[in-house]
């Protein structure tokens, strides 16, 4: 099964502010036969988190090493990127790795970001995006596309 990693920012974000979003894509992708992919599958320990820390050392997924590792595998191994920036407050550091994750495995990148006034306004990103969108639908319709083969 074809798969799109869902990256965006989760530190400093509400549980659902991070997963409201993703959950919505993950249906969606799933009717057309596409798996999304969350990094925040499997952390339903932070439910009530208001503000969600950049890790938890106590916690084997969320912990400095279990973040890298798993959001770099799934980073690496899918088949899209989708990155949704909308609403940033500030950049998001672990969004931006993986970013440069995806690009090294080659998978295309769409950016879901306002036409302006985002902080992950940056050249570097905009070099990265293969498709560059400011609507989450509009975002998961050009995954549809790529993968529809």
């Amino acid at each position: 099964m074809k798969t799109v990693y869902l990256a965006g920012p989760i530190t400093g974000l509400s549980y659902e502010g991070c997963t409201d979003w993703r959950e919505y894509a993950i249906k969606k992708l799933k009717g057309w036969g596409i798996k999304g992919v969350s990094p925040m599958r499997g952390k339903n320990y932070l439910l009530e988190e208001i503000s969600v820390k950049d890790a938890y050392s106590e916690k084997v997924l969320s912990c400095s090493r279990g973040i890298t590792i798993r959001d770099r595998y799934d980073s690496t191994n899918c088949n899209v990127l989708l990155a949704n920036l909308l609403g940033a407050k500030k950049v998001s550091i672990g969004t931006m790795i993986e970013y440069g994750w995806g690009d090294s495995a080659r998978a295309p990148i769409i950016t879901v970001m306002e036409k302006e006034g985002n902080p992950h306004e940056h050249a570097m990103i905009r070099e990265l995006t293969g498709f560059r969108v400011e609507t989450l639908d509009e975002g998961l319709y050009i995954a549809k596309a790529i993968l529809d083969i």
